[in-house]
């Protein structure tokens, strides 16, 4: 029994592994498509650090919960951030080239315009605050 026990356990953390681990993958892929792409929406680039957001006009969490977290971020930094809202549903090309798969995604790019984080889905404006200041 103890040991059908421990199989399954082994299982299940080889699943999580394999998850975390993909994820980290994609993720990790994304950075290195927006760093090739990033000319394609800057030009010049900024030169501070930049949240580029991904929305389309029906998403509820973009409008109640990301939204509200980069106006947030906006108020906090003022002129030290710049933000750049996009609507994949009006430039598909965009989000293609920018491996959007879900909205809300959010970028975060340094000064430089190197993509340093990329998020999934909605993210609370403390997350991007940590974000930033490691810019």
């Amino acid at each position: 029994m103890s040991s059908e026990i421990l199989l399954r356990f082994a299982s299940a953390l080889g699943i999580i592994f394999l998850g975390v681990g993909g994820y980290w993958l994609l993720n990790k892929r994304l950075l290195v498509r927006v760093r090739k792409n990033v000319h394609s929406l800057f030009n010049p680039l900024p030169n501070k650090p930049t949240i580029v957001y991904f929305t389309t006009p029906d998403c509820a969490p973009c409008k109640t919960v990301q939204r509200p977290a980069l106006e947030k971020l906006i108020s906090m930094l003022g002129e030290k951030l710049h933000v750049v809202e996009i609507d994949a549903t009006e430039r598909p090309d965009l989000a293609k080239t920018w491996g959007v798969m879900s909205v809300p995604t959010t970028f975060l790019l340094d000064s430089r315009g190197e993509a340093r984080y990329v998020n999934n889905g909605v993210t609370r404006a403390e997350k991007l605050m940590e974000q930033i200041q490691t810019l």
